[in-house]
């Protein structure tokens, strides 16, 4: 229960309101799977929620789509002060039900990026929260398309309003979550990617932000991914310090399936999250989960450098490579460019190929899990 006091730390789902978009014509305006493109189109409605520090959280409010009216000296525009994350609903194979993966893990992953920003108003519940995003949805339910590779991507963002110059913990605050009918991040299917290895400039480092999902983290790979993508390979492969420890691929999580030379046993090997340079991603997790239970691969997550992958490579024990992340849930990897060389990878193998239809069966839930939350 919200109680009315003068001081909201909680969202307040039971004080919601909404006011619909009155346009009669919104039902022709949802677009054809076939026109749906990542990230371009975006559904009618908006959650808007406001936290200032006089007040605290504002009551919730579902409104129109609409550009935001904010100060040209928010700190927000000029000091990067802003965090996000990225969710999908599905809609059921069978059904049609309406379905969320892991929302919680991304309520609780946001708040943590808040209070690396140094964020007041942390202390919501995420509950809270994740009522108001179903309400959303519910409303904009004809816009959450049909069909094995589309769903409606969900953005929550919270940006600092402090209306200011100087550099400060901000004393106002935006919460807003927006929604987007998405079709597969590649149209052309489960299709291999190729990588460059990144030795120039550095994603993240020890005591910064890498794990976490800020602005900064993504404005400052764009240079390296252009580059990357001049040099004819889809993704920067990030590496950091003198032993060119890998750590991420572009935005996503990085997976190696390595024979052991001891043992012969195929082993799951991705970056660990030890020096807080990677991003504790949400289908990064659940790969490990799932593939743990499996009980005929090991699974590690250990540093490793981009030479321990090339010895792997040369000896014929590197026997897939995947990239893993909410937009695009598993991507194959083809080739690494490391040092002018490409070490080309089995693609896509047998791992890959079982862990994403493993994913996908859950998140359409053509089996029923625990992972996949059902909007009612």
């Amino acid at each position: 229960m919200c109680e009315d006091v003068k001081f909201n730390n909680d969202i307040c789902s039971s004080s919601l309101t909404i006011e619909k978009d009155t346009d009669k014509d919104q039902v022709s305006k949802i677009p054809k799977n076939v026109d749906l493109k990542f990230g371009e189109i975006m559904s009618p409605h908006m959650l808007i929620v406001e936290w200032t520090e006089k007040k605290g959280w504002s009551a919730p409010k579902i409104q129109r789509y609409q550009d935001l009216k904010i100060s040209p000296i928010s700190s927000c525009l000029h000091y990067g002060i802003t965090c996000f994350e990225g969710m999908k609903c599905y809609k059921t194979t069978s059904d049609k039900t309406l379905r969320l993966f892991r929302p919680d893990c991304n309520i609780a992953r946001l708040k943590k990026s808040m209070k690396r920003l140094g964020m007041p108003g942390t202390d919501f519940e995420g509950k809270q929260l994740l009522k108001c995003i179903k309400e959303l949805i519910r409303l904009d339910k004809d816009w959450v398309p049909y069909g094995e590779g589309y769903s409606l991507y969900i953005r929550p963002n919270v940006i600092a309003n402090h209306q200011c110059l100087g550099l400060a913990t901000p004393n106002s605050l935006l919460l807003y979550v927006i929604t987007s009918p998405v079709g597969p991040y590649y149209p052309s299917g489960f299709k291999p990617i190729r990588l460059k290895s990144e030795t120039k400039y550095v994603r993240a480092w020890t005591g910064g932000t890498g794990d976490v999902k800020v602005g900064g983290n993504y404005a400052n790979t764009i240079k390296a991914a252009h580059i990357a993508t001049k040099d004819g390979y889809d993704q920067v492969l990030w590496l950091f310090g003198k032993e060119k420890v890998i750590t991420e691929v572009g935005a996503m999580n990085i997976f190696f399936v390595i024979k052991n030379s001891s043992t012969n046993r195929k082993e799951i090997i991705t970056p660990s999250l030890g020096r807080g340079d990677v991003l504790p991603g949400v289908t990064r997790r659940s790969v490990i989960e799932i593939t743990q239970k499996w009980g005929d691969i090991d699974v590690h997550e250990i540093d490793l450098s981009i030479n321990d992958v090339s010895i792997a490579s040369k000896s014929g024990r590197l026997l897939e490579a995947f990239a893993t992340g909410t937009a695009a849930v598993i991507t194959p990897i083809s080739c690494i460019e490391y040092g002018g060389l490409n070490m080309n990878i089995p693609a896509t193998g047998e791992v890959t190929r079982k862990l994403f239809q493993s994913l996908v069966d859950i998140q359409y839930g053509n089996i029923l899990h625990e992972w996949s939350v059902t909007i009612d």
